[in-house]
């Protein structure tokens, strides 16, 4: 048995599926003109591809639910094709590829708690926490030291990447680094 939802359902957080594909509604709005059928404007984000689609439903349009969830999961390696990780709850290793975890990478440390999004068994997006420590294996300072306009270094971090830290960070410093924008939050 599948559940449906009417548009009169429709809010912010709801997976649904469109076009066959599984789709979050980020906002909806009712309008029920003075003439004519009442309608609601979508906009939703495909999960699969990640584009954002606005689009209108008649009063008598219905929509499926997406079979999606959400697991908890260890991180805890990689080959540099595909990335480990063992479900918190049953144990079982789930195996992601690259695709799917794209710039995400950079933030994974081994042990790292997240948690992975399913449908049709299938990982289609990870989800990270929003903050991550790591630890600075190399600075580039400038040459200009202690100057207003330039009050940043670059440094590399232990999974690879570069990122721009206050003068002040050393080699072997942990981190806080923000996940969502990829900036230096403070020293731990």
């Amino acid at each position: 048995m599948t559940k449906e939802y009417s548009i009169h359902s429709f809010k912010p957080g709801l997976k649904v599926m469109i076009f066959n594909q599984p789709c979050l509604i980020q906002s909806s709005k009712f309008v029920k003109p003075g003439k004519g059928q009442a309608f609601s404007r979508v906009v939703f984000k495909n999960l699969l591809s990640g584009k954002i689609i606005k689009t209108t439903f008649k009063s008598t349009d219905i929509l499926k639910i997406a079979n999606i969830y959400d697991t908890k999961v260890l991180y805890l390696y990689n080959d540099s094709f595909f990335w480990y990780f063992i479900d918190i709850k049953n144990f079982e290793e789930i195996i992601v590829s690259k695709e799917i975890i794209g710039f995400k990478r950079f933030w994974l440390v081994p042990q790292l708690k997240c948690s992975l999004t399913l449908w049709k068994k299938m990982v289609i997006s990870i989800n990270l926490n929003n903050f991550v420590n790591l630890k600075v294996i190399k600075t580039i300072s400038n040459l200009k030291k202690n100057s207003i306009n330039n009050s940043m270094k670059s440094a590399i971090l232990d999974t690879g990447i570069s990122v721009k830290v206050p003068y002040f960070i050393n080699i072997n410093d942990i981190i806080k680094i923000d996940t969502r924008n990829g900036k230096y939050v403070s020293r731990i």
